[in-house]
């Protein structure tokens, strides 16, 4: 188990789009009593309209951008934040959002995701024109190594199976 030198209230998910940040955060926060945002919805909040419309109409450096102001702008005290994929490109929205919380890395493999993202091209996954899946993982498995306190391996592991990992893993830190 990871010993972290920090006053901890919250728990950050971090992982690729379709590891479940979504799902398996609305149930941990239920399962201990905490509040729950996913900062994809509060981007969608902020500009009025879905992250793909915003690709659409933009670059994916636009969006980004928005999505380090939404994170900045985010109060993550007794919350699970559920973030989105590309959440780890700012190192000012990972630093605010982590401060007092314990980072838990969804991992999910790229034959699973793979399985799962049947609508790359039209999900909003924040991305490099003309980056595949797999080449988005692989620039992004190393960020979210370096961000986590703890690491879930999800692969072949069920919504349930995955949420008592996480719960297990992060108890002991919520205070």
């Amino acid at each position: 188990m990871v010993t972290l030198n920090k006053s901890i209230s919250s728990i950050v998910l971090i992982g690729m789009p379709g590891a479940g940040k979504s799902t398996i955060g609305v149930l941990i926060a239920d399962n201990l009593g905490l509040d729950f945002v996913d900062t994809d919805k509060s981007i969608e909040l902020e500009c009025g309209k879905p992250i793909q419309e915003l690709l659409d109409q933009s670059d994916y450096q636009a969006v980004r951008a928005v999505e380090e102001a939404v994170l900045l702008k985010e109060q993550a005290q007794k919350k699970v934040v559920s973030t989105g994929g590309s959440a780890v490109y700012s190192s000012a929205g990972m630093a605010h959002l982590t401060a007092n919380a314990v980072t838990v890395f969804l991992d999910v493999d790229i034959n699973e995701l793979t399985r799962r993202i049947k609508d790359f091209n039209t999900r909003g996954i924040v991305r490099k024109p003309g980056q595949s899946l797999t080449e988005l993982f692989a620039e992004r498995r190393e960020l979210y190594l370096r961000y986590a306190d703890i690491r879930i391996d999800c692969s072949g592991h069920d919504i349930e199976e995955c949420l008592q990992q996480v719960i297990a893993a992060t108890r002991p830190y919520i205070s």
